[in-house]
């Protein structure tokens, strides 16, 4: 998968489209990812020993990664992803400006 846990990403069709927001996990044998903020869905819930309350609460659901296109920390542009081989092993670069996109995660 080109999106991993970290990217900012733009929803690019649907509900939510024109959004960003960062990926929070990946799902890569359904293809999918979640964003948080968006796709909120709303889920009603029986009271259990763990939420005594229930009641309605809100659930990030995960979308397609088709739908989805990595914002460039260099141009901040929406991009398409490509790749290129180096010492380091597989570097995922913008299309548009041919800078890096992978990002030390802390």
């Amino acid at each position: 998968m080109k999106i991993k846990k970290g990217d900012t990403v733009l929803v690019i069709t649907g509900k939510d489209r024109n959004k960003t927001g960062k990926v929070i996990r990946t799902l890569s044998s359904e293809n999918k990812i979640v964003v948080e903020g968006i796709n909120i869905v709303k889920k009603h819930v029986k009271p259990t020993r763990g939420k005594p309350q229930g009641g309605i609460i809100d659930i990030t659901k995960p979308i397609a990664i088709s739908k989805a296109l990595i914002i460039c920390p260099s141009c901040s542009k929406a991009v398409r992803i490509g790749c290129k081989l180096s010492e380091k092993g597989k570097l995922r670069i913008c299309r548009k400006c041919n800078a890096s996109v992978d990002q030390e995660l802390k």
